[in-house]
């Protein structure tokens, strides 16, 4: 295999199916987010396949790199979540198959999938985050509530989704919610928790797409808020001024430039009191269920389903065999 090359043309639109021709469906896997990638590389396989794509979907858990790299396939839809999938490691074997791929490369995933390199970079790029402390040890805990306040979060730095995240209201519970971020990574990251509204912004093809405002009854935006609750709410419009909107939108956009995010992808925030768009992660490979941030922020302008998978396929023209 010849690897792949930058084309420099990042967003080069498809006429017709054929020029993609046979498409690999990467989902599943075997990170803490399986289920959910399940459901969102079933749903973007049937929409490549109603829109004529020659499709095929591909589970690594099961399936070798070497079938992939023998399967005659011209380039892959990535729609795994979380480590193994959404952090370079995939990305990097596409490169040495030659196999172009969507969304981000092998940098921008892996700094995405990083919450604390996120932050840190995001930050140099002018992108308010909330006050955070790196964790490393059990015995840094007595430290967080003098700089951090409480309540605060508790979260491992490479999981998606929510996994691992512990809101702690009581100092007495730092231990327990350490333990649990620790247990999905030994990079655990607390950070100062911000009252306020919850809103998210889609990247497609080098634009922000609309605001969506989160609101649920669950004391936070959790794992089973975000893809079975049926008493979450999304707002669309967001409800913000139009200045404000813009803001955040360019927040988004500053953020996915930071991390050297490509193609696609979401960033996350929260708006206190005083106005500032705060980051709290990006995703490089989002959800793409059927309550699933994106495609909703999609509808809204006119992009539906089938559509929009067939934009990101798009994102795989960045790369071409060497």
């Amino acid at each position: 295999m010849s690897g792949l090359r930058t084309t420099g043309v990042e967003f080069r639109r498809a006429d017709a199916a054929a020029a993609f021709g046979r498409v690999a469906v990467l989902h599943g896997g075997d990170s803490a987010e399986r289920e959910i990638s399940l459901l969102s590389g079933r749903a973007a396989l049937a929409a490549l396949r109603r829109r004529g794509i020659d499709a095929e979907g591909f589970d690594p858990q099961g399936q070798s790199l070497h079938a992939l790299a023998e399967g005659g396939f011209s380039r892959v839809f990535i729609a795994l979540h979380g480590p193994g999938g959404e952090d370079g490691a995939m990305q990097g074997a596409l490169e040495w198959l030659g196999l172009p791929y969507t969304g981000s490369g092998v940098l921008g995933s892996a700094l995405g999938m990083d919450k604390l390199r996120t932050k840190l970079l995001a930050a140099a790029h002018g992108v308010a985050t909330p006050p955070f402390v790196h964790v490393r040890s059990a015995d840094e805990l007595g430290q967080l509530v003098p700089r951090l306040g409480l309540p605060l979060a508790m979260k491992p730095a490479t999981q998606g989704s929510s996994v691992g995240l512990s809101k702690v209201e009581r100092a007495e519970d730092l231990v327990d919610a350490w333990r649990a971020a620790s247990v999905m990574d030994p990079v655990v990251i607390a950070e100062s928790w911000i009252q306020g509204r919850e809103f998210t912004v889609g990247v497609l093809q080098g634009e922000a797409l609309p605001a969506i405002r989160i609101e649920t009854p669950r004391t936070f935006y959790d794992y089973q808020a975000k893809y079975f609750a049926d008493d979450t709410r999304y707002h669309i419009p967001c409800g913000l001024e139009p200045r404000e909107e813009a803001r955040l939108a360019q927040a988004a956009l500053d953020t996915f430039r930071a991390v050297g995010a490509q193609g696609w992808g979401r960033v996350d925030f929260m708006i206190g009191d005083d106005g500032v768009p705060m980051l709290l992660e990006i995703n490089t490979v989002p959800g793409m269920t059927d309550h699933s941030l994106v495609p909703m922020a999609a509808r809204a302008v006119g992009i539906d389903f089938d559509e929009l998978c067939w934009r990101i396929l798009e994102t795989s023209f960045a790369r071409e065999p060497a």
